[in-house]
């Protein structure tokens, strides 16, 4: 038990060390050409745009936590004598 606990750990770490230093993936609609083949027109691929890249899930999940927390906190004010 103890062992599939701290297995399951260090995948998570990982990932998230993963995110932190990558946090773009090739794309897998396109395999990262960011171009699309139908019909012998080449098209660009309407998932990345073109750009052969797409942001991981686990970046999105902490830009997504990181906007709710800024948006649900007070801005930094400078502390006045009366209070």
């Amino acid at each position: 038990m103890a062992l599939a606990s701290l297995l399951i750990l260090l995948t998570t770490a990982g990932y998230a060390v993963l995110c932190a230093v990558r946090p773009f993936a090739p794309c897998r609609k396109c395999s990262g050409t960011g171009v699309r083949t139908r019909r012998r027109t080449f098209t660009l691929c309407r998932r990345c745009h073109g750009t052969r890249a797409r942001l991981r899930i686990g970046r999105r999940l902490l830009n997504n936590s990181r906007t709710i927390h800024a948006h649900g906190t007070r801005p930094d004010r400078k502390a006045t004598p009366w209070q």
